[in-house]
């Protein structure tokens, strides 16, 4: 009769790995997380549009902002909103819908100028989310830089 050969035991370490959310996951969350932004930016110029309204009612035009103003104002939304979210829970709209959590490298939540950073560095770099893909530990190149990890968290 043959043994089966010992199993290393499992480690702290093991577990917190095989809790790290891959690609699709994170992809899918992202992509919540835009909506949820878009959705933001509809219901501010909806607010300028009814201001605009109350005030100029008999020669009323719907305002027009330029490029250059949607687009910062774009970017600072998705800033503040992911700075928020992460800063108070950990977790975005899109997180919860897809069970993640961002957390620190030993799993505790991350401080808010850590939150601060990993939202700039998701909104102008956010193509260093592809690198969980290739990443052994399922890490973006925000949690390599950021010392962070998204976890599932349900």
């Amino acid at each position: 009769m043959s043994e089966l050969a010992p199993q290393p035991p499992h480690t702290d370490h093991d577990a917190l790995e095989s809790r790290t959310a891959g690609i699709v996951s994170r992809g899918v969350a992202a992509g919540i997380d835009v909506a949820a932004v878009a959705l933001i930016l509809g219901g501010m110029y909806l607010g300028l549009l009814l201001v605009a309204l109350m005030f100029n009612s008999g020669t009323f035009s719907p305002p027009s902002p330029n490029i250059l103003f949607t687009g910062v104002v774009g970017y600072a939304t998705a800033i503040l909103y992911l700075t928020g979210c992460w800063a108070v829970s950990g977790r975005t709209v899109g997180s919860v819908a897809m069970g993640l959590e961002v957390v620190s490298r030993n799993g505790k939540r991350i401080g808010p100028s850590r939150c601060l950073l990993r939202a700039l560095f998701c909104a102008f770099f956010p193509i260093g989310l592809a690198w969980v893909a290739v990443d052994r530990r399922r890490r973006s190149v925000q949690d390599i830089v950021l010392r962070s990890r998204v976890i599932y968290a349900w």
